[in-house]
């Protein structure tokens, strides 16, 4: 390499902190993904949202970079990472999950994919009017436990008692035990609730439990229930109780079937917001979104393992079975 070649490609890096190499008159950028979480348990969501920023003709290696940072299940490294690409300097930041909540006050702008209740979390006067520098998806909508609970009516006729497992302090969980007593009075059903904020009330709720075995476990989704499912599952199929949930990694470890958002889409529609955002919309016009398509996941496998008979009606409209 001579010279003029060698300055010319120290000049060229040196001028693009932001804006990475674009392609003919194509502008590059750089974009943080930020989670608490490892980088094997998102794989299909990280493919999910790529393939939608490609599709919005955002090609990693040609006018965009990502830069990753993952948590390793360590939510305390969060801010840490958030930091490291606030320096780079990113675009903006896409955060998964529970990291959300640790950058809240960062000024660069935050497109967030959550579990959570935006509004209870405290990041939205509304759906349609986010606060700050923030804006997303959500993954709740608490009608969804109302149709688990349908579900499981549908599967148990003569069920006559459900318990409701979630964390309380997973902001909207309150919205979701309340539709799910709702609902069950509708059926007919006697709703146990059992607060699992740690370790210690899980174990606690697993006692109670032991002495009178409800006839299906509820199991609201969020980190910590993702955390510790194979526990939770586990107990219920020795006691013989059917477990349904949200997300379909819990159908896979498990419980009789899950019923929820589909979450690729979801992922993938984070793609809408990165590119509305990098073209200069601000987050705080963008209204949240939540799920618009659904999936339904059985386990045959856990219902022989359980003596239950799925029904035609449920297996037939399932998108998934797991045999």
């Amino acid at each position: 390499m001579n010279r003029r070649t060698f300055l010319a490609t120290i000049l060229a890096a040196a001028c693009l902190p932001r804006a990475i190499a674009a392609q003919g008159e194509t502008k590059g950028y750089r974009i943080g993904w930020l989670t608490a979480q490892r980088a094997a348990s998102l794989v299909p969501y990280l493919d999910a949202f790529r393939s939608g920023l490609a599709d919005l003709g955002y090609v990693e290696g040609r006018n965009l970079v990502i830069e990753y940072r993952y948590g390793d299940d360590v939510i305390e490294r969060v801010p840490e990472l958030a930091a490291e690409l606030v320096r780079i300097p990113v675009d903006l930041i896409v955060a998964q999950g529970a990291a959300a909540f640790e950058i809240y006050h960062l000024t660069v702008p935050v497109i967030y994919g959550i579990s959570a209740d935006p509004v209870s979390s405290g990041f939205a006067d509304g759906l349609a009017r986010p606060r700050g520098n923030m804006t997303g998806l959500t993954f709740m909508a608490v009608e969804l436990v109302g149709k688990r609970l349908e579900l499981l009516r549908e599967i148990i006729p003569k069920l006559r008692g459900v318990a409701i497992v979630g964390n309380p302090e997973h902001p909207g969980a309150q919205l979701e035990r309340g539709f799910s007593e709702e609902t069950g009075r509708r059926l007919g059903l006697e709703i146990a609730y059992f607060p699992t904020r740690n370790r210690d009330e899980l174990s606690a709720a697993f006692t109670t439990m032991a002495a009178d075995p409800p006839q299906a476990i509820s199991l609201l989704a969020d980190g910590f229930a993702i955390e510790n499912r194979q526990d939770i599952i586990d107990f219920a199929t020795s006691h013989r109780v059917p477990v349904i949930s949200g997300w379909p990694v819990f159908a896979e470890s498990g419980a009789i079937c899950t019923y929820g958002p589909r979450l690729t889409e979801s992922y993938r529609r984070l793609a809408y917001y990165v590119d509305r955002v990098l073209k200069g919309a601000k987050p705080a016009d963008l209204p949240i979104e939540q799920p618009t398509k659904f999936e339904l996941v059985v386990n045959l496998k856990t219902a022989k393992v359980l003596g239950i008979t799925i029904p035609q009606s449920v297996e037939t409209r399932a998108d998934r079975v797991i045999e």
